[in-house]
């Protein structure tokens, strides 16, 4: 079964810090083994201007569970999470299965 890695990133006390880091970040993504395919997102503002719950969403997919695990044992995969974690913004991170409709 396919499996993405759906990271859920929190928002980061400077945005725009964040954001001029973050195509560094993405690239670094892009970087793993038996990656399929990447899906990134910006999470929209609120209307009311109440913070939004999360900031960004980044999807990683792969052919199955055990390439994405894998995978998140490489250097490659070291190195993006350090990137990320290096910004000073939280993230969770969830192993899904596909189920296709």
């Amino acid at each position: 079964m396919s499996t993405k890695i759906t990271l859920i990133i929190d928002n980061p006390a400077d945005s725009t810090a964040f954001e001029n880091a973050y195509s560094e970040i993405e690239a670094f993504a892009r970087q793993l083994p038996g990656l399929q395919r990447v899906e990134a997102a910006k999470v929209w503002p609120k209307e009311d201007g109440t913070p939004t719950p999360a900031h960004r969403t980044l999807d990683l997919y792969f052919d199955s569970y055990e390439d994405a695990s894998a995978a998140v044992a490489t250097p490659a995969a070291g190195e993006f999470f350090q990137r990320l974690i290096g910004t000073g913004t939280s993230f969770t991170g969830l192993f899904s299965e596909i189920e296709e409709a």
